[in-house]
């Protein structure tokens, strides 16, 4: 064997695509340390979503809406089955869970100031509820936890409903983690937990252990409210038909979806990245098992992970969903991941919009940070105006869209407005892929 020809070009050396350079660094990071990744973040992975849609607007075959001249609704009514004081709301997009110790406490005020200018709602997350956020929050829904962290019945009774989380997208079947770091004497108060010491949740409730018992503790949030607020249960995406149906034979007013690019306080990074479903996947048979069961539109749907834009929210409801959540995107709405804090991110090791060690504590925008001098950085009324006026071009977004497929109301959007770009998309979320009319696994063809 004589050694390479210098005549010949090399070809350039390929990266393996299995043992890539961030899977190589975790190994070396695991096999230094001994121990599990853990961040926050949600997942970062590539998964089939929102943008691999279409809407098919009007033309001949439908007229569209002047947008000028001719008014699009957007109102939402949250829990109508049993609830005597359901909830109303001017957009169906809804501020999601994120807790106070997570969260510093202007972050949890800017959220409550924020979604009562946009008029929609807010909710506690775990940890209880903060004055600031019940102050500042015209509807605000409370967190009704596997934990109980900073449970009590007097809080529930002050909140216009309750959500009863069973998992999380970024986590189903999992808990996350509160670091020692975060808990300050406030955090620890409210928790009824000693001060600096990490704090792991607890993945499923200490009473039940199915949807009999389920059933049992709606009933029992039902009575400690007078049957008056809305019961909410909210599911991480794995099996969302039956998770669903069952949700709704316990007594569920509202079902909340989350699906797997839902962001997370901070778990493990292989759970992150390799548990659930993505949310695009979780719609459709979400609403096949309300519809099944005689109670689409009764039941409200709300879908939450990975939304964004106007656009999204379109998609969503078109694909059958009542309202959104965000969470992610609130937080950078708010000023989280700014660059203008990118030398104190590469400090921590990091980038702006790369940031995923928020449960760590050391948050340049002062919004997932329980250090006073970082908290301070965030103006709440600022970030309150901010976060509004996010939720009112989301808003007019999805009302563009809707007046561009001929609809009066943003809950008139159906699956026909929509076609797929990619199979794996056309197959999730049911609907043609473009050009076509067929999608993968459509009834009646065979394939």
């Amino acid at each position: 064997m004589t050694d390479h020809d210098p005549r010949i070009p090399r070809t350039a050396p390929i990266q393996s695509a299995t043992f890539s350079n961030p899977i190589n660094a975790e190994i070396r990071r695991a096999a230094a340390t001994g121990i599990y990744d853990i961040r926050g973040g949600g997942a970062k992975r590539r998964v089939p979503h929102f943008d691999d849609l279409l809407f098919l607007g009007a033309s001949v075959s439908r007229y569209p809406l002047e947008g000028y001249r001719e008014a699009c609704g957007t109102n939402v009514t949250l829990g109508t089955r049993f609830a005597k004081n359901p909830i109303e709301l001017d957009i169906p997009i809804t501020i999601a869970g994120m807790s106070f110790g997570a969260l510093s406490g202007p972050a949890k005020e800017a959220l409550g100031r924020g979604a009562t200018l946009a008029g929609t709602s807010t909710t506690t997350g775990d940890g209880g509820m903060t004055p600031e956020e019940r102050g500042h929050s015209a509807k605000l829904v409370y967190q009704y936890l596997p934990s109980r962290y900073g449970m009590n019945p007097d809080d529930l009774r002050r909140a216009d409903a309750i959500e009863v989380v069973v998992g999380q997208g970024a986590k189903p079947g999992g808990g996350g983690m509160l670091l020692g770091q975060k808990i300050d004497d406030r955090v620890a108060e409210m928790r009824t937990l000693p001060k600096g010491i990490d704090q792991r949740s607890a993945c499923r409730h200490p009473d039940w252990t199915g949807p009999d018992d389920l059933e049992i503790k709606i009933l029992e949030l039902r009575e400690i409210t007078g049957w008056r607020v809305p019961i909410y249960v909210k599911i991480g995406a794995t099996r969302p038909y039956f998770d669903v149906a069952l949700a709704v034979k316990a007594g569920a007013d509202v079902v909340v979806i989350d699906g797997m690019q839902g962001g997370t306080a901070a778990t493990q990074d292989v759970f992150i990245e390799h548990v659930g479903i993505p949310t695009l996947a979780c719609i459709r048979p979400a609403v096949k098992a309300l519809q099944d069961l005689g109670l689409h539109r009764e039941v409200q749907l709300v879908v939450s992970g990975g939304i964004r834009t106007g656009a999204d929210v379109a998609k969503a409801l078109a694909l059958g969903a009542d309202a959104v959540s965000i969470g992610t995107a609130a937080m950078v709405a708010l000023g989280d991941n700014d660059p203008k804090y990118e030398a104190e991110y590469n400090a921590l090791g990091t980038t702006a919009g790369a940031y995923d060690d928020w449960h760590e504590g050391n948050d340049p925008a002062g919004i997932t940070t329980q250090n006073p001098e970082l908290a301070a950085r965030l103006d709440p009324v600022e970030g309150g105006r901010r976060l509004r006026n996010y939720l009112n071009v989301m808003t007019l977004e999805a009302q563009t869209i809707a007046r561009a497929c001929g609809h009066n109301h943003l809950h008139h959007l159906e699956p026909e407005d929509l076609c797929a770009l990619t199979m794996e998309a056309a197959a999730m979320a049911q609907v043609p892929l473009a050009g076509t009319d067929w999608y993968p696994g459509k009834p009646g063809t065979g394939y």
